[in-house]
């Protein structure tokens, strides 16, 4: 067996120290069962990454390798597969319970991979995975919509909180496909511009109270809420918001508890979405996400999608990784960054 190329951490450290990110070898894995071997070409960063390195305490023993996006070419199968073949280009957003996809090489289960777009560069390709399946999660299995009937999506209305960030840009291009009037919120110029060319067709600034700015625009509740940023700080907005029987889907957690008992009167539902279910507990339905993946190709290959790349670092190196770790935690991303071996 030979050796690869990865790269880790072994505690919390300031982006600005050398020793945050680390290059190691370590052996190359060998797939078996429905596992593929894939050669990253590119990977991104997610605020899921600046969280689980801010959060690794105390020091390991050996280093961590994050990472939970990937575009890359297939090297080798295990016996049980059946959906791809060596030398296939795919994407996928990996498992929480694996190491991550800041590798040369990277294990992955089949059952969660998609055949990569191709018309698309390894940056925009590399953008998509995690962000397209956590949208298209909440929109259409926890909000239970459908995107091929936009007729019965026809003045439906939904909410997104965050919209120009990484799912927000995703989940308003695939409510506007499937139908839904869109509002997003965003706070600065260029934020409020990007989310418009995202399929919001009304944007509102988190920063200010929404409640007055989303009735002044004409709707007194929203059916549909996407929370992508700080729970606690709109739910007596969103509880406000809500329509009698409406769903509501958090991605991003909460700090103190929420009051779910003030959705009762209006008999509105409250769901959790994280991207990592699946996988992380092997559910019988894990395929799905192969499923969703194979969709958001066709979309992407059909220009009906778009990627949301913004920025681009190459080659994947612990400094760029560094670097793409600041601007994730800068809090001011638009769209994704990437970090890629290939133009």
């Amino acid at each position: 067996m030979t050796d690869m190329r990865a790269i880790g951490f072994t505690q919390n450290l300031p982006l600005t120290d050398e020793k945050s990110f680390i290059e190691f070898f370590e052996p190359k894995p060998t797939p078996t069962g429905h596992d593929i071997l894939v050669k990253v070409i590119a990977t991104s960063v997610n605020p899921v990454d600046t969280g689980v390195r801010r959060g690794t305490q105390p020091p390991l023993k050996t280093p961590k390798v994050i990472g939970w996006d990937a575009y890359g070419s297939i090297e080798a199968v295990g016996d049980a597969v059946t959906l791809f073949h060596p030398g296939d280009r795919v994407f996928y957003a990996g498992s929480f319970k694996r190491p991550g996809t800041d590798s040369e090489y990277h294990l992955v289960d089949e059952r969660i991979v998609g055949h990569a777009p191709t018309s698309l560069t390894a940056a925009q390709i590399a953008a998509v995975p995690l962000t397209s399946l956590t949208a298209w999660e909440a929109l259409f299995e926890q909000m239970h919509l459908s995107i091929d009937d936009s007729a019965a999506n026809a003045g439906k209305t939904l909410l997104v909180i965050n919209g120009a960030g990484g799912v927000g840009s995703m989940a308003t291009q695939l409510a506007h496909l499937a139908g839904l009037t869109v509002i997003a919120t965003a706070s600065r110029p260029e934020t409020i511009a990007w989310t418009r060319d995202h399929g919001a067709d009304a944007v509102v600034n988190h920063r200010e109270d929404l409640v007055s700015q989303v009735k002044a625009l004409g709707y007194p509740t929203i059916d549909y809420i996407l929370e992508l940023s700080n729970l606690n700080q709109h739910w007596n907005e969103i509880v406000s918001l809500i329509a009698p029987s409406g769903t509501i889907v958090s991605v991003t957690g909460n700090d103190t508890p929420i009051d779910l008992r003030a959705l009762k009167q209006k008999r509105a539902t409250f769901s959790w979405e994280w991207m990592y279910t699946k996988s992380f507990f092997e559910t019988p339905d894990m395929i799905t996400q192969h499923q969703i993946l194979e969709r958001i190709r066709e979309l992407l290959d059909a220009d009906k999608l778009k990627s949301t790349l913004t920025k681009t670092f190459t080659p994947i190196s612990p400094d760029n990784l560094r670097a793409a770790h600041a601007l994730v935690e800068s809090n001011r991303m638009i769209g994704k960054v990437v970090i890629t071996n290939e133009k």
